[in-house]
């Protein structure tokens, strides 16, 4: 190979792989948005059907609002994101992924309820999502492995 070439090579796979660090690093600070943007409405109350933090969210709309602020585009409600983006493993699970459950009854495997993943990957899987639990209604904060949602946990979807 002569030298001119291998240069031409060279410069290529250094262009390629200076863009997949780019990429890696726009991905990271997309998902770091995304969680802070959650954050913000934590305490915010629930409201079936609404997308409106002045009045409250249900579950799905407040995983669309967040999405939206953060540029992302996915589905209204919840049960849509049974086929939307790709289904990831616990292990694989990181912030900004969308944790999806079954509805209150979880012998009935619809899927009813969303949140969004805030843990790290590797870390325990700590979601927030808008609940509407009789005792701790709105904009909350739990894990995966408390027993009423490790009972109802259906998926996750990577949806960025």
């Amino acid at each position: 190979m002569k030298l001119g070439n291998w240069f031409i090579y060279s410069f290529v796979a250094l262009v390629f792989v200076l863009q997949l660090f780019a990429n890696d690093s726009d991905e990271v600070e997309k998902r770091d948005k995304i969680v802070t943007l959650a954050k913000k409405y934590l305490g915010t109350s629930y409201k079936w059907g609404s997308i409106d933090p002045d009045v409250g969210f249900d579950c799905s709309g407040f995983v669309y609002k967040v999405m939206l602020e953060s540029e992302v585009e996915v589905p209204r409600v919840s049960r849509s994101y049974k086929d939307f983006g790709d289904s990831v493993s616990k292990e694989e699970a990181q912030k900004g992924d969308v944790i999806v459950f079954t509805g209150s009854d979880y012998s009935d495997k619809t899927i009813g309820h969303v949140g969004i993943i805030i843990s790290e990957k590797g870390e325990e899987i700590t979601f927030i999502h808008a609940s509407s639990a009789k005792t701790r209604a709105g904009v909350v904060i739990n894990k995966l492995s408390s027993l009423n949602y490790s009972k109802r946990f259906v998926d996750i979807r990577r949806v960025l």
